[in-house]
């Protein structure tokens, strides 16, 4: 049985980290639904969030295989409902006299925001859950969705839980 995994990665902030792990999820034909990395607390450091779809099996082989790289520090499988998960969603659709309001509601009751505004297109920004962005998303197609962008997820644990390496001295 299929399920979403997502896997924090502390990894060394060097040039070709990123490439090295995409590139062992290419070699083992693991397919990745989300892949997000910045800079964390230390610029010695990224922090990179894999989200995946799998069985156990391919959970473990992904958590060892990634172990065994030199600039991996930590890897952790975060716990759903132990974890607040993000994404952000920039989105830009088409904006006439007849529509306006109707999306004007959808941004309120949504908690998004207008970041940019013209007579012929809106561009909205929203932060959540992926399922409350899918669901924006699909509110917003009968306007005319001109272009999107996702960041795809960013996760950390909740309370005092956090990843850190006990490598990174």
């Amino acid at each position: 049985m299929s399920k979403k995994f997502i896997i924090a990665v502390l990894v060394s902030n060097v040039s070709g980290v990123l490439s090295r792990v995409s590139g062992m999820f290419t070699r083992r034909s693991f397919n990745i639904d989300s892949l997000t990395v910045g800079e964390t607390e230390s610029n010695k450091f990224s922090r990179i969030t894999i989200a995946f779809h799998g069985d156990e099996h391919i959970k473990e082989q992904i958590v060892k295989q990634l172990q065994k790289l030199q600039e991996v520090k930590e890897v952790e499988v975060l716990d759903r409902h132990e974890t607040v998960i993000r994404e952000l969603l920039l989105i830009k659709v088409r904006n006439s006299p007849e529509s306006r309001q109707d999306i004007m509601t959808a941004v309120e009751i949504f908690r998004s925001k207008i970041v940019d505004y013209s007579p012929t297109a809106l561009c909205c920004e929203l932060t959540g859950e992926s399922a409350k962005i899918d669901a924006f998303v699909e509110l917003l197609k009968p306007y005319g969705i001109i272009e999107m962008c996702r960041t795809g997820i960013v996760a950390i644990e909740r309370g005092e839980n956090c990843l850190k390496s006990k490598r990174m001295a």
